[in-house]
């Protein structure tokens, strides 16, 4: 049993100690065995101690890439009893400057990349100060011996703000405890040895980033390569010639990769499997994956869980494509529909319960209750479960559409648009109507030999019940997304209709 306080920067220790040599951390041409990251984070804890003066409970913050200086702030953060806030470097200043306000960081680390955005970000916060992390922290690393920072576990070790459609973003706040959890959880669902090699190409300002392969990676001893961010030709070399076993990758890096004119004649010696989430991901992206005997398996979860909620395991990847997969292990699941849990093949909102879940929303007690209701978690989300026990994605409520007292799931009619040849991306989004309340409208994205609006509106015969078929199809250029890529269903619903008839 895991000590209360033997923090999570112990994993580096333990593996220095019995494969010093190992790597542990490649990036960009340089990589840190264990002993050599071990040692790192313990000097750099000791600098950040002793000549910032930080102590147990203190924010920091991250504003750059993904870099090993990260990794080893994260680590280092853990020993002190410290707070990363991972900064989204897609947000704007002003929405920085927000987090860096709500969160009380004390200090702003940041690369090369975001120099000219610092003054901006902390404008009026005059007890924040920047630290740029181009030297590898070098400067800030030091011999002196640590002082006993008491740090334990049940400390926070991140605040991961969400990405909301509207209003200010919410910072989850995940323990040290939840991360060790997950990297157990994530052990079971990607059958993780000391032998894997994992890519991570995700941004660390994000949970998935940080905790479905890469930090369980560590836990286990395994070896991590780690890209500053997403170059498809970069990440198609690194699968095919470094020895890659596991990576992860969104729908939309997935779709890159599969139209990459190089992915079809990749030899790909080692990989044995990739994970997808995030979001609802179409089948016929799984399907390619699979065909080439690399199973996909999808993952669900949420910010606040850390993030595993659900997932399939390799063994079943092609026999249930399109799942969400099982139940995570050492957690619970329920759909509610309001107080009341429903039966098999009934949609219901995702309720979640683990030990990997947030703590509560940071400086936000109004929302913490309203997400939190006895240790359960309400994603927002909607799936249904099968006889077999596998959970099957809905959509969310917010975007379920309901027409004459009847309810349409978006998602569901998305997954036979992106089936269409030339639909390059699709949303479904509700319109009023004075008769039946709204109805759904395709606003849509097509190539240049894309469907027209009749054969959009024909690919649902004998698909989906007529009842949920779209009454309108809008044509965009793009559809409109947030900092994270996704979708805003508000702004869609303000497009369509103003395209009305």
């Amino acid at each position: 049993m895991v000590e209360k306080n033997q923090t999570i920067d112990s994993w580096l220790d333990i593996h220095a100690t019995h494969q010093r040599d190992r790597p542990a951390l490649n990036f960009e041409g340089d990589s840190h065995s264990y002993n050599a990251l071990a040692a790192w984070v313990a000097r750099l804890a000791a600098g950040m101690q002793h000549r910032l003066g930080l102590k147990r409970g203190d924010r920091i913050a991250y504003y750059g890439k993904n870099s090993d200086s990260e990794v080893a702030l994260i680590f280092a953060a853990a020993r002190l009893g410290l707070v990363l806030v991972p900064l989204n470097w897609r947000l704007a200043a002003a929405e920085l400057h927000y987090v860096m306000q709500d969160s009380g960081a004390k200090y702003l680390f940041h690369d090369a990349h975001f120099a000219d955005q610092i003054d901006a970000v902390l404008d009026g916060l005059a007890d924040v100060s920047a630290i740029d992390v181009s030297d590898k922290l070098a400067s800030l690393t030091t011999d002196q011996m640590l002082a006993p920072p008491n740090a334990t576990l049940s400390d926070p070790l991140f605040i991961v703000y969400t990405s909301g459609t509207t209003g200010r973003p919410k910072g989850a706040v995940l323990t040290q405890e939840a991360v060790l959890w997950n990297a157990v959880i994530s052990l079971h669902a990607h059958d993780f040895t000391p032998q894997d090699h994992i890519l991570n190409i995700l941004p660390l300002f994000h949970v998935g980033g940080i905790n479905i392969q890469m930090m369980p990676t560590f836990f286990v001893g395994g070896q991590v390569t780690l890209h500053a961010q997403f170059e498809p030709e970069t990440t198609l070399k690194a699968l095919e010639y470094e020895g890659i076993t596991t990576t992860v990758c969104v729908p939309t890096v997935m779709r890159a990769l599969l139209f990459h004119p190089d992915w079809g004649g990749l030899s790909l010696p080692n990989l044995r499997l990739i994970n997808t989430g995030s979001t609802d991901v179409p089948v016929e992206i799984i399907n390619a994956v699979n065909k080439r005997g690399i199973p996909m398996v999808q993952v669900y979860g949420a910010t606040e869980t850390g993030p595993i909620a659900t997932y399939q395991k390799a063994s079943e990847a092609v026999a249930t494509a399109g799942s969400i997969g099982r139940v995570a292990a050492h957690s619970q699941i329920k759909l509610m529909d309001q107080d009341v849990e429903v039966g098999l093949n009934t949609p219901g909102e995702i309720w979640v319960k683990g030990p990997n879940n947030f703590s509560h929303y940071w400086n936000n007690p109004t929302a913490t209750e309203a997400a939190l209701v006895d240790g359960w978690f309400r994603t927002g989300d909607v799936a249904y479960q099968d006889k077999d026990g596998l959970y099957w994605f809905a959509d969310r409520i917010k975007h379920v559409i309901i027409s004459g007292g009847e309810n349409i799931y978006p998602a569901e009619l998305e997954r036979v648009l992106n089936r269409l040849p030339g639909m390059r991306e699709a949303a479904v989004v509700g319109r009023a109507h004075p008769k039946w309340g709204e109805v759904p409208v395709a606003a849509v994205v097509i190539n240049a030999d894309g469907p027209d609006k009749a054969q959009v509106l024909a690919a649902f015969s004998d698909e989906i019940a007529r009842f949920k078929h779209p009454k309108d199809v809008v044509f965009l250029e793009r559809l409109p997304r947030n900092a994270m890529g996704k979708v805003l269903a508000g702004e869609v619903r303000k497009l369509v209709a103003a395209a009305q008839d």
